[in-house]
């Protein structure tokens, strides 16, 4: 068994080879996007392997952020592993506990604490996975079927239809390859819902910009009357999966328009109609806690999965302190 703490010593054909054959591959576990985060100046990419007989059997690729002025990024520092580790069938659970467990190490004083943001099944990795020190905590996702326009149109709900078909009818456009402008005008009604109700940090707008010059990227904006009201923003990978990142839209400000519904639809459309064989949704909450996003997200007629996440504290001081923080600013 040997263990890889840096990019340059993992075997990118058989990183290309894993990704190709394991149930647990997605995109953000790719070079691809270890590439996208180590190229943007806020965040400080990661990515570990393992290999066992010379064959690489597991990758984790990830990011740590931090938040505001000096003092607030000491408090925020966090591991984001989006999409779980990147794990062959038949890897062994003494790989996995390794990988995982050196993970921890490396990053045990650079991150509060290391999150595992699955989108797939782990269920045969975790007992291994908690031993190594992480511990599970519950959260939804939905998944939906992509394999064709029909299945699509036959599990959408009744309610979205006719928001779609009305928002369509009434002027609304899906904008498929909007100019960087549009981008500016999607990220700035993005930030005002950051900053009003989600109430969590949004990535700088740099983020965007890179991510609009990324060929795996799909930015589905809505324009109405001129303005850019919604929209979704995507990343792909190849025949397999369109993943939803981020989407939004200013609903109930004009008549008959829908622009979170017909921005979450023409991503779900643009899968089907390019190959893709799903839809991630990349959450939908945790199952004890109402969630509006999670209704919304309901009526599209995906499935309701519940993979989970994996929870490593570094410092449970700093963490208790930062959760108490979050809870703080979402009652201000």
């Amino acid at each position: 068994m040997t263990l890889y703490n840096y990019i340059s010593e993992i075997n990118l054909k058989q990183w290309d080879d894993l990704l190709n054959h394991s149930a647990t591959a997605n995109f953000f576990q790719s070079k691809q996007c270890y590439d996208f985060y180590d190229g943007l100046s806020f965040v400080e990419a990661f990515a570990f392997g393992v290999s066992e007989d010379d064959v690489l059997k597991g990758v984790i690729v990830g990011y740590i952020q931090k938040d505001g002025g000096k003092v607030k990024q000491f408090f925020s520092r966090r591991a984001i592993v989006n999409g779980g580790p990147l794990l062959a069938d038949d890897i062994s659970e003494g790989a996995v506990e390794e990988l995982l467990k050196e993970c921890a190490r490396v990053l045990k004083d650079k991150a509060i604490y290391i999150e595992f943001r699955n989108f797939n099944d782990y269920s045969r990795y975790k007992g291994a996975i908690l031993r190594s020190g992480f511990r599970y905590e519950a959260h939804y996702n939905f998944h939906i079927d992509t394999s064709s326009t029909e299945v699509v149109e036959s599990n959408l709900g009744k309610s979205r239809k006719r928001d779609i078909r009305t928002s369509l009818r009434d002027g609304a456009e899906v904008v498929e390859n909007p100019s960087i402008e549009e981008v500016t005008e999607y990220y700035e009604l993005l930030s005002h819902l950051y900053k009003t109700k989600v109430k969590t940090p949004l990535f700088p707008f740099e983020f965007f910009e890179k991510l609009y010059n990324e060929s795996f990227s799909k930015f589905l904006l809505i324009r109405y009357n001129g303005k850019i009201i919604g929209g979704t923003v995507c990343v792909c990978m190849k025949d397999n999966t369109v993943y939803e990142w981020f989407a939004c839209g200013e609903d109930g400000v004009y008549k008959n328009i829908y622009p979170s519904t017909l921005a979450t639809y023409s991503g779900i459309s643009y899968a089907a109609k390019n190959g893709y064989k799903r839809f991630d949704m990349m959450g939908a909450g945790k199952p004890d806690e109402a969630y509006g996003v999670r209704d919304f997200k309901m009526k599209f007629g995906g499935k309701l999965v519940e993979y989970g996440r994996y929870l490593h504290v570094n410092n449970r001081i700093l963490y208790s302190l930062g959760k108490m923080g979050i809870k703080i600013t979402k009652l201000l």
